[in-house]
């Protein structure tokens, strides 16, 4: 059984927002520290991931109603 690209969009893209929200926790008096500037990156990449993966399933959606 195959994982659509729809689902794991989804799913990275609720772990990115779960990643955004612990950095907002982890920032103390300033974000500027390394716990924070990681975790934000880690949230940026699930966000990339996620974008890449929606634009795959339109993509396969449009080609299918070809």
């Amino acid at each position: 059984m195959r994982t659509s690209p729809l689902t794991m969009a989804i799913v990275y893209f609720v772990m990115g927002i779960f990643f955004v929200y612990i950095a907002v926790l982890s920032a103390d008096d300033t974000i500027w520290n390394l716990t924070t500037i990681v975790i934000a990156l880690f949230a940026t990449l699930d966000f990339g991931v996620s974008i890449r993966l929606f634009s795959i399933h339109f993509r396969l959606k449009k080609n299918k109603k070809k």
